[in-house]
């Protein structure tokens, strides 16, 4: 069997293989033992193409390597449970119906991600369009919840940045999608990112979120190695402590040299000497600032 997620005691770090490749496939894999090598205890694998994993593949190299799964949901464009077709919201349930049965196969408790809305859907609309979408996220993710449970899985919500979403940029918002979707399977993601662009007070904004809390990301203000830029990690720190949190905080950022992905994401030059040295010294850092 894998090992649990830790429910009590310290908090568990983690790196998503986006730091490094772009999609995740069956032959990511690789990347396993130099990800427990350095220190993790979590891999971050991003979902972008199901058919490309070979799930029963990727269970095994994760028992080998002693690491627990966390499973990224990507919601582009094809994947939009706000949308004006109905069609494109059956193709996202799909999907996420793909990811839940990884989940399940990788011992991994929810499915993290923006999934209200297409990432990058940043418009000016009128209020009432703004509540329609508004209304079918709620709707949709209600039925994602459903769907969860069956699985005996939650899902774990993330507020975007003003440029990356116009729906749901803060620890405010995700609560009062929360409160409207009225389902006990749904949960936050909260990036540190997004925070910093978004939230006046980041340990206020945890604090926001409290128990609903089940899953943390981290890079610096710029993207780059924790510990290099703006980001307030005082503030986090008090924040996660305040809720009594004890989940998983992993680095998400992205390789320059997966040009579509580098695009997607805007860095346009090398946030380290190498993905390697942005891994291994961000992990120094989460465990210097939150294990003291």
């Amino acid at each position: 069997m894998m090992n649990k997620p830790k429910k009590s005691g310290s908090l568990h770090f983690g790196v998503s293989t986006w730091l490094w490749q772009s999609p995740f496939t069956t032959a990511s894999i690789a990347l396993f033992p130099k990800i427990k090598g350095m220190g993790f205890d979590l891999v971050e694998i991003p979902v972008e193409d199901p058919a490309l994993i070979d799930p029963h593949a990727v269970r095994t190299a994760l028992i080998e390597n002693e690491l627990q799964a966390v499973v990224c949901g990507v919601f582009g464009d094809t994947k939009d449970l706000t949308h004006d077709d109905t069609a494109v919201h059956d193709n996202c349930f799909d999907y996420i119906e793909k990811c839940f049965r990884f989940c399940n196969i990788w011992e991994s408790h929810f499915l993290a991600g923006p999934m209200y809305s297409a990432v990058g859907k940043a418009r000016m609309v009128p209020s009432e369009q703004r509540k329609i979408e508004w209304e079918r996220a709620v709707h949709n993710l209600g039925k994602a919840c459903v769907m969860a449970k069956k699985h005996g899985l939650s899902i774990a919500i993330e507020p975007l940045n003003r440029f990356e979403s116009d729906l749901v940029n803060t620890a405010e918002d995700v609560m009062r999608l929360i409160t409207d979707i009225n389902h006990p399977a749904a949960g936050v993601l909260l990036d540190g990112f997004h925070m910093t662009i978004e939230e006046k007070n980041i340990a206020e904004a945890i604090r926001t979120v409290g128990e609903r809390l089940i899953h943390v990301q981290v890079s610096e203000n710029h993207r780059g190695i924790p510990g290099t830029g703006l980001t307030p990690w005082n503030e986090f720190k008090t924040g996660l402590a305040a809720i009594g949190y004890k989940g998983g905080i992993v680095i998400e950022s992205f390789t320059p040299e997966i040009k579509e992905l580098a695009a997607a994401v805007c860095i346009w030059k090398n946030l380290a000497n190498n993905q390697d040295e942005f891994a291994t010294e961000g992990l120094k850092f989460l465990k210097n600032t939150f294990n003291t």
